[in-house]
């Protein structure tokens, strides 16, 4: 093979894509992994996940240096905030673990190509990719390319991003200082984890949400636990709203909302607005028309079972297909598509995968939402248990939340778990992994959970299913 001759092309460096990369390289594909970003990880780890969780995890420690150590008999003098200190470490684990994919590529023997990589037609049996950066154009063929290149924001046509006062989520990570009053569209993960960041650091957050619900996706029960609690920490919300717009008023901008059931018009005035409707698809100019690939209404490519497009031996993953966007959902689909083109048996089990909300509470969930299980028909049993009897959940002073365990009535197999409370996230994959295996809900309450532990909240859920819960 000449230099530019491959048995893969990835195009896209995020979850899907370089561990896709990763894998196939692992399997003895001679492997080329394609990103426009020159830090790879793609918008996971370079504005999104990553830098996220890290704003979150540094708010947290000011607004429990400022509300909760008292209560540990720790005195501290005046906790103030240096945001450009809390920008700089974000910034720093962000380099970090980007620094780590390069090396990682490097150490399996994966080519990392800069550019703007497309689909450019067929050269015998042999794919064209073409690789457009500030050096030039330099053109690839391979025998398979695996399209993973993630999704972007989505914006409002009546209320377009200016980058400014008008942000998306990559510009809300890097605000240059703690908005007065922070406007949020959208009251899903992205609207809730990043208007819990800059509440927490001081500012004044209105959500403005089209359901009459938060986090419409997630089971209801837990849903409605987890607004009680952002309210309860100063986050207001304009439910059963839709926006209309904003408009400059001098140093402010304001949005104007309408109340679903009494067409009812509010204004809020604010510094800032987070627009986080929803992401799209990064599918424009991937020249998916010169191999005759179609997309769907929303930006999707259409893939088959094995994640091969119309077109053999050209494969989508992540947010490029159907499915929740999730990371680490993405990251499977990459593993199992290249185990897929090198014969062996690639697995995603899409009733297992784990989605979560960190705010805090967390709220973490896996499996199916009790509306859902009433929607099929299936006879269910419900056990859930409070953070509020367990020992170490007291001990941390973090008694918020709940686990909900949803079982099938006849067999006992578990069809979901909801968990609001400290570590959710954490605490999620045991459930994942009980539900991957097809395990039951006495699976988990015969399993030993060490003591004392957030886990045995868990443990006390599933016994709730036969009512024999053992703490309350």
């Amino acid at each position: 093979m000449s230099d530019s001759t491959f048995d893969l092309v990835v195009i896209g460096g995020g979850p899907a894509g370089y561990v896709a990369a990763i894998r196939a390289a692992q399997l003895g594909f001679k492997t080329a992994c394609v990103d426009m970003r020159k830090a790879l990880g793609g918008t996971c780890l370079n504005v999104g996940c990553i830098p996220s969780k890290a704003l979150l995890d540094s708010s947290e420690h000011f607004y429990h240096a400022k509300t909760k150590l008292q209560k540990h008999g720790v005195i501290t003098g005046e906790v103030k905030l240096d945001l450009p200190q809390m920008m700089k470490r974000k910034d720093t684990v962000v380099r970090q673990l980007t620094g780590g994919i390069a090396g990682l590529l490097k150490k399996n023997g994966v080519e990392h190509i800069t550019g703007k990589g497309k689909l450019a037609g067929l050269n015998g049996d042999f794919k064209v990719v073409e690789v457009t950066s500030d050096s030039g154009t330099r053109t690839l063929l391979s025998q398979r390319v695996l399209l993973a290149t993630g999704s972007e924001p989505s914006s409002l046509p009546f209320l377009p991003f200016d980058g400014k006062r008008v942000v998306s989520s990559t510009e809300a990570l890097e605000l240059p200082e703690v908005p007065k009053h922070l406007a949020v569209v959208g009251g899903g993960v992205i609207g809730l984890e990043l208007g819990s960041v800059w509440l927490r650091l001081g500012a004044k957050v209105t959500v403005i949400e089209y359901s009459d619900r938060i986090a419409s996706v997630c089971d209801k029960q837990v849903g409605q636990e987890l607004y009680k609690s952002l309210l309860k920490q100063g986050m207001e919300f304009k439910l059963a709203h839709k926006c209309l717009g904003a408009k400059k008023s001098g140093q402010w901008m304001v949005v104007e909302a309408e109340e679903l059931a009494t067409g009812q018009k509010t204004s809020i005035e604010c510094d800032y607005i987070l627009v986080s409707t929803g992401r799209k698809p990064y599918s424009e100019g991937l020249g998916l028309e010169s191999l005759g690939i179609e997309r769907d209404k929303a930006g999707r490519v259409p893939v088959g079972e094995h994640y091969e497009t119309s077109v053999p031996g050209v494969f989508a993953v992540g947010d490029l297909i159907i499915g929740p966007m999730l990371a680490h959902k993405a990251e499977e689909e990459g593993i199992a598509a290249v185990e897929i083109m090198a014969g062996q048996a690639g697995h995603v089990n899409y009733e297992a995968i784990p989605n979560v909300i960190y705010t805090w509470p967390e709220l973490a969930s896996v499996g199916a939402t009790e509306e859902e299980v009433q929607a099929r028909g299936t006879a269910y049993r419900v056990g859930t248990f409070p953070f509020m009897a367990n020992g170490r959940a007291k001990a941390m002073e973090e008694t918020e939340g709940l686990v909900k365990v949803i079982a099938d009535a006849e067999s006992d197999r578990v069809l979901g778990v909801h968990i609001l409370g400290p570590r959710a996230s954490d605490m999620i994959a045991e459930a994942a992994a009980v539900m991957e295996f097809g395990g039951s809900a006495e699976d988990i309450a015969r399993t030993c959970h060490a003591h004392p532990t957030l886990s045995e909240v868990l443990k006390e859920a599933a016994l709730a299913v036969e009512k024999r819960q053992i703490h309350m």
